[in-house]
């Protein structure tokens, strides 16, 4: 049996072996079908196309798919996956593979939005509640708007159970409304550079958002002596997600759920090797986004 540096020799060996690889992550031992539709029955086209008899779709193996996003090869997308699940920085793996940052980041981001789009509450991030959805047009990322397009920071709860993290997007509370609680209920508030989080709020371990120049970031109670509870809690997520914020430079309200839902997974995946689920994430067809 192949161990792990073997299975990567061999995929990465060649353009063609990394290819059959990651279309069989695609479809399996299905036949090719129409990433629109679902039609099964396809015309051959040139340049490795093929053009769905039912809804007209001209497409490639890839089309429709998180991997379609990003311009790398396929031996390109493997290293890339495998130096991902393994943590590595951005500018790292761009190095490793001779890449753009710019390009690397893009693939990074797709990689990131498919994992977000296997979370349980994928729909509710993917909508103008995050503004994620103004992202993805056509099932391609289309870059990143300088803010949400709702105009709102999410705010997040954090609760942690049996070993196993939760973050939900808050309903009904607002960036404003943690500001408020602080102010007037005296609900502990700490910020770490752009990222803010409160003490224990009703279920929840903590609330999270991050701000930007339209929140008074210089307003913040000082707590002397006294730490909140996620912070002093027995469950080690907060040591896990604050020593990798420390290595995200320049995270926006707009982008911190990617962030998140990634430092979600990869906690309740901790005791994993999360290399072959990413490559199933990043080879599944993009949600259809309202």
């Amino acid at each position: 049996m192949e161990n792990r540096e073997q299975t990567l020799k061999r995929l990465t060996a060649s353009e063609d072996e990394a290819r059959k690889f990651l279309v069989h992550k695609c479809f399996g031992d299905r036949k090719l079908f129409c990433p629109r539709c679902r039609e099964l029955k396809l015309y051959s086209l040139s340049g490795d196309r093929y053009r769905c008899s039912a809804c007209k779709y001209t497409f490639q193996e890839f089309s429709g798919r998180w991997i379609n996003n990003g311009g790398l090869s396929c031996r390109e997308w493997i290293r890339l996956v495998q130096m991902f699940a393994e943590d590595n920085t951005a500018h790292a793996i761009s190095q490793d593979l001779g890449l753009s940052y710019n390009a690397t980041y893009k693939a990074i981001t797709a990689l990131r939005f498919a994992i977000l789009a296997q979370a349980i509450d994928a729909q509710q991030l993917l909508s103008h509640e995050t503004g994620l959805h103004t992202h993805l047009k056509n099932k391609k990322l289309t870059g990143v708007p300088t803010q949400s397009a709702s105009g709102t920071i999410p705010v997040f709860g954090i609760m942690e159970k049996n070993g196993w993290v939760f973050i939900d997007l808050m309903q009904n509370i607002t960036a404003e409304s943690v500001f408020h609680f602080n102010h007037n209920f005296h609900l502990k508030l700490v910020r770490h550079g752009s990222i803010l989080h409160t003490d224990r709020y009703q279920k929840y371990d903590a609330l999270i958002l991050c701000g930007d120049d339209s929140l008074p970031m210089d307003y913040i109670r000082k707590y002397p002596g006294i730490t909140p509870y996620i912070e002093v809690s027995e469950g080690q997520f907060w040591d896990f997600a604050r020593e990798r914020f420390k290595r995200y430079k320049g995270i926006s309200p707009h982008r911190f759920p990617l962030y998140l839902k990634e430092l979600e997974f990869r906690f309740n995946n901790r005791h994993k090797d999360i290399f072959e689920l990413l490559l199933s994430y990043i080879c599944k067809i993009v949600p259809d986004i309202d």
